[in-house]
C-alpha cells in the first residue's frame, strides 16, 4: 500500500505529519505560521491559521498541476481585405470563448493568485480533431456558429483559431494563502472540512470543501479539482440554525453540529449537486448533554458530547445518511476524526494524546479498542533521552513480557461488549465508562535513566539503580511513551502529569489539539509502526567483519568444496550411475466440455501419470475417461506436448484449458472444470510443474522472454527459441511453451536487459522483482523471496436500456426485437443487478452499483445516452430523432494475489514503454516513458538493471492528453493522443532524455489511432477499427516518415521487437468450431529489406489481450540455402500453410 500521511496540530499551533511507514512526527516548517485546525485529503491539506485565513498545502508530485487557458480569435472575409478583424455587428466578439458569447481578449487573462506562474506565451493550436491544420491553426466555416473544417472552401466566409496558454501551480509543499473573494467574508472561519472525492465515480482530484464561520454560517468552496486546487469562490449555504462544527466524508455524507447541541445531516448530495439540497436534524446522543463534535466517513458517523463521551451512529449509508440509532463507546475524547477506509482517530480528553481505533473493518465498523500513537516528534529535546528511557521501560517492568509482540486482545482493556459498544441510548447505564487514560493498571512500567543531554556526560548512557517495588508504587516519568505491553500502552500517558517537576516541560509529552486522517490510507491489514517501543539506541553485539575478510572466506570455502567434489567424482567414477525410475499417478473427478455437439459439461475421470526415464528426465501423460453411448473411452495428451495451461474466465465454473499444438491450430482446447477453486489451483500447479519438468525449465524467466497477458489478467511467459525469427523456416509459434507467472496485470512491457514493468486494471504501476511463481504456485515452483502481495481492482459494467413511446415516454418496455432491458454492452446477454456476478470466483465486490458518467460520447445529468435505435452511435443529449436510450452502471470488485511484483506509487499509469536494448547492450540508464491515467506524458529517471523501479518522474509537456506511447531502439519516441492523432518526440537522447518538442504526424485517412509500437526502425500503429498500419519512409535523417501503409485488419494490439519482429493480438481468427478472438500471431518474412513481412503465423489463443516481444533480441541463426543444382534435403522444421500477404482473419 502506498505511503500516506496523518496530519495533526499541537496546542501551540504547530502542524505535524506522520507517515504510515514512519515512526516520527515531522513538523511542517513554514514561516513560523501557527494553525488552529487542518483537514487533509490524499493530494493536499487545508488549514485555518491563527490569522483567520485559510491556507492550502498541495503535496509535491512528479506530475505538475497545470491549467489550460484558451480563447478564440474570430475573423470574417470581405471582398476588400479578405479575412480581417472587421466583423458584422451581429457577429461574435473578435476574441471570445468557444460559444462566442463571452469577450476574452488575450490581455484579460490573469493568474488567480501568487501560487501560479505562466509556463510560456500564447500560441495558436494547430491541431483540429486529431488532424494538423494549415500553418496558423485556422479552421473555416460558412458562418458563426457552424461546423468548422481545417480546409478552406469557396464558401468559407468566417474562420477562427484557438489560442492556448498554460499556467502551473508552483506553491507545492508549502502553505499558500487562499486568495480572498471580490467581496470579503463577513467574519473569519472557525472550522473546515474537505471530502467528497468519491461521489459517484467523480474524477480524481475533485473535492468538496465546507467551512463554518464564527457567526455559525456554513460556506461551500466551488470549483476545486485537480487542475484548480484552490477553487473559485465561496458560496453561502442556508441554515436552520447556527453551526459550530462540520464534517465531510469521502462520499456524500456531510454532518454538522448546532450550537444547541443537536446535529444536522445534509441531504441531496450528488454528482451534479455536491452542495446538497436540504438539512435534516438529528437529536443529540444524550438528551441531557448536547453534541460538540461529529466526524463522518464513507458509512460511519462518530460524535462527541459535552461530557467528552464517544458515540457511534448505526445504520449510516448513502441511502440513509441519518442512520438509525446511537451506541455509546468506551473512552473520553475532546476531538475525533474519521479517515480513509472509515479508520477512526481521536485526541484524549485527559492526556491530549492521539489515539487510533484498532479493529475497524468493513464488517465491524465500530472497531475494538483505542491505542495511543507513541512516536516522538521531529526536534523533540527528549529525543536524546528516548533511547535510554525506552530501554529502561521495556526491560525493568513488574511483569516479564515479550517486548514488541502485543495482540489486539491483550491491549484491549475496555469494559463492555467485544465490539466496543457498551450500551444503547435506550438502556444507558449509570456506571461511568473509563476513559483511555483511566483504564485499569495491571503492572505499571517504569524506568529511570540519565541521558547525556541531561547530565552533560559522555554519549554512552549512564544507568542508575532502580527499586522495582518502589517504581510500581510511584511511577517516574521517562523520556519516551512506553508501549511494550498492554499494561503501559494507554495508562502510561495519563500517569505522568504535567504538574510533576520536569526539566523538559510540555515537550516531553506532546499535547495535541487537532488530528486529520483524510489523507491517511490505512486498513485492517496495514502494518503500522506507530505503537511500538522505540529501541533505536540498543546497539547490536554483532562482530565487525570487513568485506575483504568475507571475500577471503568465500574463496576458501569455494576451493574446499571444489576439491571435495573432484575427489568424490574420481573415487566413484567406475560405479554405474544410480537413477530412480518411478511411475506415479494422480486421479480425480472433473467436468469436461466435450468436443462434439451439442457441447456441454459432462462428468469425467481425470488422471495424470508421471514417470522418470533412465536418464533422469521426467515426462507424463494426461488421461480423460468418459462415456460415449455407454461405452467407456478416453482422451489423452502427452505432457511434453502441452503448450499452455490457462485459467478460463467463468463466473460459475472453476475451469481451465489445456492446449497442444494441434488444438492450438483448431482453436479448441481441452476445457476442464474442478469442483472447487482450491482443487483447480492444485491441478494447475501440479500440471504446470510436470510440464516444466518435462521441458527442463526452472527458475525465473530469462531476459529474452516473451511476456503476454490474457483478458482475465493472468501473466504468461515463453522462452523464445533461436530459430523463432529464422528465415526462411522459423519455428511455428503454436509450438511455443507458455508458463504462468504469479500476479494480475492488464499491460506488461519488457526489454532485453531484464527490466519488466506492468500496469494493473486499477492503473497501478508494478515492477518485476526477478522472482518466479507466486499465486497458485508454492514450494519448489515458486521462489521464497521477491514475492509480494498484489491487489488489483476493476469495474464491472451493465447497461440499462429504455425505449420511448408516445404515451409514457421512455420506459423499460421494448420491442420484441429489442435487446434486453438490462444487458451487457452488446445487448445479447441479460445482465441485471441481482444476477450479475464478479468476473470469476477470485474477485469480490467492494462497492454497490452506481451510475457511470465516464462513458464515451458523454451523458446527461442522469447518466443517459441517446440514439435513434439499438445499436447505434450514442450521444449525451436528447434530440427529436432519439427513440432509445441507455445508461451504464458500474460496480467495483477487488482481487488479492501474490507474485514477483512490487508497487511503484504514487502516480497511476495507463501505458508504459521501455527502450528495446540489444542483447549485449551497454546502456547504463534505460529510458522508460509512460502515460498517466489522466493523459500526462512522463519520463522515468534512474532506471537501471540494479534499480529497475527508477527514482523519479520527469513530466513532459503536451497540449492534450495522450493514451499510448512507445520508444524505439534509437530513442525515437512515438505517441498517440486521446483524439487519435500521432506525435513524434524530437531530439530524445541520453543527454536530453525528455527531448525538446512534439511533431504532429497526420493519421491515416478517416481513422483514429489507438496504439503505437516502435522497434529498431519500424513503426506500427493500430486504429480504433482494428486496422494495422506501417509507417513508410522512416529514416535517420527523417524519423517522422512519409505515409501510412495498411497491413492487416482485425488487430487488437501490436508489439514490435528490437529486431523489428512484429507480433499482434488478432481477433476473428478462424478455428475448427468458430471464430476466435484474442489470438497471438507472428508476422513472417520480416527482414531489413522487407520490414512489412509477408504473412501471419497463428499461435496461442483466443482470450489473449496483450503481448510484448521487446525483450527478444536474439539474432536468428543464419541458414544457408542449398544451391539450385543440389538435391534439397528434408527440412527439420515443419512448414506451415501460411497466408500470403493477407489479414489476420484469413480472408
Amino acid at each position: 500500500m502506498p505511503v500516506s500521511l496523518l496530519w495533526a496540530v499541537d496546542v501551540y499551533g504547530r502542524v505535524y505529519s506522520l507517515s504510515t511507514a514512519g515512526q516520527l512526527w515531522e513538523q511542517c516548517h513554514d514561516a513560523q505560521m501557527e494553525f488552529k485546525r487542518v483537514t487533509a485529503a490524499q493530494q493536499c491539506c487545508w488549514g485555518i491559521a491563527c490569522d483567520n485565513n485559510i491556507y492550502l498545502n498541495v503535496h509535491a508530485s512528479d506530475l505538475p498541476v497545470r491549467y489550460q487557458e484558451e480563447t478564440y480569435e474570430n475573423q470574417r472575409w470581405n471582398p476588400i481585405d479578405g479575412f480581417s478583424d472587421r466583423l458584422l455587428p451581429s457577429d461574435r466578439w473578435q476574441w471570445s470563448d468557444v460559444t462566442g458569447l463571452q469577450h476574452q481578449p488575450l490581455d484579460n487573462f490573469r493568474i488567480p493568485s501568487d501560487s501560479w506562474e505562466w509556463e510560456g506565451d500564447w500560441y495558436a493550436d494547430e491541431n483540429f480533431e486529431g488532424e494538423p491544420t494549415e500553418k496558423g491553426g485556422w479552421t473555416y466555416a460558412i458562418d458563426f456558429p457552424a461546423t468548422y473544417t481545417k480546409d478552406k472552401k469557396w464558401n468559407s466566409c468566417v474562420r477562427r483559431r484557438r489560442w492556448l496558454r498554460y499556467r502551473r501551480y508552483k506553491a507545492m509543499d508549502t502553505w499558500a494563502k487562499i486568495p480572498p473573494q471580490q467581496t470579503t467574508l463577513p467574519d473569519p472561519f472557525s472550522d473546515i472540512s474537505c471530502g467528497g472525492w468519491e461521489i459517484n465515480e467523480e474524477p480524481r482530484g475533485r473535492l468538496s470543501l465546507w467551512a463554518v464561520s464564527l457567526q455559525g454560517k456554513v460556506w461551500f468552496r466551488e470549483g476545486i479539482y485537480h487542475h484548480n486546487p484552490e477553487g473559485s469562490f465561496w458560496e453561502d449555504i442556508p441554515l436552520p440554525g447556527e453551526v459550530v462544527q462540520i464534517s465531510c466524508g469521502p462520499g456524500d455524507l456531510v454532518w454538522a453540529v448546532l450550537w444547541e447541541g443537536q446535529l444536522m445531516v445534509r441531504e441531496g448530495i450528488s454528482r451534479d449537486c455536491p452542495k446538497g439540497t436540504t438539512w435534516a436534524v438529528v437529536d443529540s446522543p444524550n438528551p441531557d448533554v448536547g453534541a460538540t463534535h461529529v466526524a463522518v466517513g464513507n458509512n460511519v458517523v462518530w460524535a462527541l458530547t459535552k461530557d467528552n463521551k464517544v458515540w457511534f451512529r448505526r445504520g449510516v449509508n448513502s441511502h440513509n445518511p441519518c442512520g438509525s440509532g446511537w451506541i455509546s463507546m468506551v473512552g473520553e475524547m475532546i476531538m475525533i476524526n474519521v479517515g480513509l477506509n472509515d479508520q477512526v482517530l481521536g485526541i484524549g480528553s485527559q492526556d491530549r494524546a492521539v489515539y487510533f481505533r484498532q479493529g475497524v473493518t468493513s464488517s465491524e465498523l465500530s472497531g475494538k479498542t483505542w491505542r495511543a500513537i507513541t512516536v516522538p516528534r521531529d526536534g523533540d529535546r527528549s529525543h536524546s533521552s528516548a533511547s535510554a528511557g525506552s530501554l529502561a521501560g521495556c526491560y525493568f517492568c513488574g511483569e516479564v513480557r515479550a517486548q514488541s509482540v502485543v495482540s489486539d486482545v491483550e491491549s484491549d482493556t475496555e469494559k463492555g461488549s467485544t465490539d466496543g459498544a457498551s450500551c444503547l441510548v435506550a438502556s444507558s447505564s449509570p456506571e461511568r465508562n473509563p476513559s483511555p487514560g483511566e483504564e485499569e493498571i495491571k503492572a505499571p512500567c517504569a524506568g529511570v535513566a540519565i541521558s547525556p543531554s541531561q547530565s552533560g556526560g559522555p554519549l554512552d548512557p549512564q544507568w542508575s539503580n532502580v527499586d522495582l517495588e518502589e517504581a510500581q508504587g510511584h511511577p517516574v516519568q521517562t523520556g519516551a511513551v512506553l508501549d511494550s505491553a498492554d499494561t503501559c500502552s494507554l495508562s502510561s500517558v495519563a500517569t505522568y502529569t504535567l504538574a510533576m517537576e520536569d526539566p523538559y516541560g510540555a515537550d516531553e509529552h506532546p499535547l495535541w489539539a487537532w488530528v486529520s486522517g483524510g489523507g491517511c490510507s490505512v486498513d485492517s491489514h496495514s502494518q503500522l509502526n506507530w505503537f511500538n517501543c522505540s529501541m533505536n539506541s540498543v546497539q547490536s553485539m554483532n562482530l565487525s567483519v570487513t568485506p575483504a575478510q568475507t571475500a577471503a572466506w568465500r574463496r576458501q570455502i569455494f576451493e574446499q568444496l571444489s576439491e571435495r567434489t573432484k575427489r568424490e567424482i574420481d573415487n566413484f567414477r567406475h560405479y554405474e550411475q544410480a537413477i530412480e525410475q518411478s511411475v506415479w499417478v494422480k486421479k480425480g473427478t472433473m467436468q469436461w466440455w466435450r468436443d462434439w455437439k451439442p457441447h456441454k459439461w459432462i462428468d469425467v475421470h481425470f488422471a495424470l501419470e508421471q514417470f522418470s526415464g533412465s536418464e533422469g528426465n521426467k515426462d507424463g501423460i494426461l488421461f480423460i475417461y468418459y462415456n460415449f453411448y455407454e461405452e467407456k473411452k478416453y482422451l489423452h495428451a502427452f505432457i511434453n506436448e502441452v503448450t499452455i495451461l490457462v485459467p478460463v474466465l467463468n463466473d460459475s465454473k472453476h475451469s481451465f484449458a489445456i492446449y497442444t499444438p494441434e488444438r492450438t491450430k483448431q482453436r479448441w482446447p481441452i476445457r476442464l472444470a474442478a469442483a472447487t477453486e482450491l482443487e483447480m489451483q492444485d491441478w494447475l500447479a501440479l500440471l504446470s510443474d510436470s510440464c516444466c519438468d518435462s521441458r527442463v525449465i526452472q527458475g525465473p524467466p530469462s531476459k529474452q522472454a516473451i511476456w503476454s497477458v490474457t483478458c482475465k489478467g493472468d501473466i504468461f511467459v515463453s522462452e523464445p527459441s533461436p530459430s523463432l525469427e529464422a528465415m526462411p523456416y522459423p519455428s511455428p509459434c503454436d509450438q511455443m511453451f507458455w508458463r504462468q507467472v504469479g500476479g494480475h496485470l492488464r499491460v506488461v512491457e519488457c526489454n532485453s536487459v531484464g527490466i519488466v514493468w506492468g500496469i494493473g486494471y486499477d492503473h497501478t504501476a508494478w515492477v518485476y522483482t526477478g522472482g518466479y511463481g507466486g499465486g497458485i504456485f508454492q514450494g519448489l515452483s515458486s521462489s521464497t523471496d521477491n514475492i509480494y502481495t498484489q491487489v488489483d481492482a476493476k469495474s464491472v459494467y451493465i447497461y440499462e436500456n429504455q425505449r420511448w413511446n408516445p404515451v409514457s415516454g421512455y420506459t423499460n418496455r421494448g420491442l420484441p426485437t429489442d435487446r434486453y432491458m438490462w444487458s451487457d454492452a452488446s445487448g445479447l446477454h441479460e445482465c441485471t443487478k441481482t444476477n450479475m456476478k464478479p468476473p470469476s470466483p477470485q474477485w469480490t465486490w467492494v462497492s454497490d452499483w452506481a451510475i457511470d458518467y465516464s462513458v464515451s460520447g458523454g451523458t446527461d445529468r442522469e447518466g443517459w445516452q441517446y440514439a435513434a435505435d439499438f445499436p447505434a452511435s450514442y450521444h449525451g443529449y436528447k434530440t427529436l430523432k432519439d427513440f432509445v436510450r441507455r445508461r451504464r452502471w458500474a460496480r467495483k470488485c477487488k482481487l488479492t494475489t501474490t507474485g514477483p511484483w512490487q508497487e511503484i506509487p504514487p502516480i497511476s499509469l495507463s501505458d508504459v514503454t521501455i527502450l528495446p536494448c540489444a542483447a549485449q547492450s551497454s546502456v547504463d540508464v534505460v529510458p522508460l516513458w509512460a502515460i498517466s491515467n489522466k493523459g500526462d506524458v512522463l519520463c522515468r529517471l534512474g532506471v537501471t538493471t540494479l534499480t529497475p523501479a527508477g527514482s523519479s518522474w520527469l513530466h513532459v509537456g503536451t497540449d492534450q492528453p495522450f493514451k499510448s506511447i512507445s520508444i524505439g531502439a534509437a530513442s525515437q519516441v512515438w505517441a498517440i493522443a486521446k483524439d487519435g492523432s500521432a506525435f513524434y518526440r524530437g531530439s530524445v537522447s541520453p543527454q536530453s532524455p525528455a527531448g525538446d518538442c512534439w511533431y504532429h504526424i497526420p493519421s491515416p485517412a478517416k481513422q483514429k489511432l489507438k496504439q503505437v509500437s516502435v522497434g529498431r526502425t519500424s513503426v506500427y500503429t493500430v486504429d480504433e477499427n482494428g486496422n494495422l498500419w506501417y509507417r513508410q519512409g522512416v529514416t535517420p535523417s527523417y524519423p517522422q516518415g512519409s505515409s501510412w501503409e495498411h497491413i492487416s485488419n482485425n488487430v487488437r494490439k501490436v508489439s514490435v521487437g528490437p529486431l523489428d519482429q512484429v507480433w499482434i493480438i488478432a481477433d476473428k481468427v478462424q478455428g475448427s468450431q468458430s471464430l476466435s478472438c484474442g489470438t497471438v500471431c507472428h508476422r513472417l518474412g520480416v527482414q531489413p529489406m522487407e520490414p512489412k513481412g509477408q504473412s501471419w503465423d497463428y499461435g496461442i489463443g483466443g482470450g489473449w489481450d496483450h503481448i510484448t516481444v521487446r525483450g527478444n533480441s536474439m539474432e536468428p541463426p543464419r541458414i544457408h540455402l542449398p544451391s539450385l543444382t543440389a538435391p534439397a534435403p528434408q527440412s527439420p522444421l515443419p512448414v506451415r500453410n501460411k497466408e500470403v500477404n493477407g489479414d489476420a482473419v484469413g480472408c
